[in-house]
C-alpha cells in the first residue's frame, strides 16, 4: 500500500506540471471583453500551482523518492492532458474547473491511501490542498453559473 500512493503522488506532481503549462498558455492567450480579470486570474493561479508542485516534489524527497522532473516523464504520468491554445473565457474556465476536478479526485485517492500508511505529513499536504480546491471550485462553478 505504501509504495502505491508514492507513485501517486508522483504522478499527482507530472499532473501538476502539465496543468502549470496550460495555465500559462491561458495567461498568455486570454482575448475578449473578460481579459483583464482572467489574465490576472491565470496568473495567480499558475503562481499558486508552482508552489504546490515544488511542495510535492520536496514531499516526495522526504519520503526518498525521485520525483519526475523531465517533460516526457510529466507527458507520460500526468493525467491532466496538454491544451492546445485556448482564448475564449468560457473554455478556458471550464478547462481550469476540469482540470482541478481530476487533481482533487487524485488527491482524495492518496489522502485516503497516505491515511493507511499513517503519512501525516502526506497528509497534511493533501488535505489542505483539498480544502483549497473546493473553494476554488465553487468559486469558478459561480463564475460559470452552473
Amino acid at each position: 500500500m505504501e509504495t502505491s500512493y508514492k507513485i501517486k503522488l508522483n504522478k499527482l506532481l507530472a499532473s501538476y506540471q502539465i496543468h502549470y503549462q496550460n495555465l500559462r498558455s491561458l495567461h498568455w492567450n486570454i482575448k475578449g471583453q473578460n481579459f483583464f480579470e482572467l489574465h490576472l486570474k491565470y496568473e495567480e493561479l499558475y503562481t499558486r500551482t508552482q508552489i504546490i508542485i515544488d511542495d510535492l516534489a520536496e514531499r516526495l524527497l522526504v519520503l526518498q523518492i525521485t520525483p519526475f522532473s523531465t517533460f516526457s516523464d510529466y507527458l507520460k504520468q500526468s493525467l491532466i492532458s496538454e491544451n492546445l491554445i485556448i482564448s475564449e473565457s468560457e473554455k478556458g474556465m471550464k478547462y481550469v474547473l476540469e482540470a482541478q476536478n481530476q487533481l482533487l479526485s487524485q488527491e482524495r485517492e492518496i489522502l485516503k491511501l497516505a491515511a493507511d500508511s499513517d503519512d501525516e505529513g502526506t497528509m497534511s499536504l493533501i488535505s489542505d490542498l483539498i480544502r483549497e480546491k473546493e473553494k476554488t471550485n465553487w468559486m469558478f462553478n459561480a463564475w460559470l453559473n452552473n
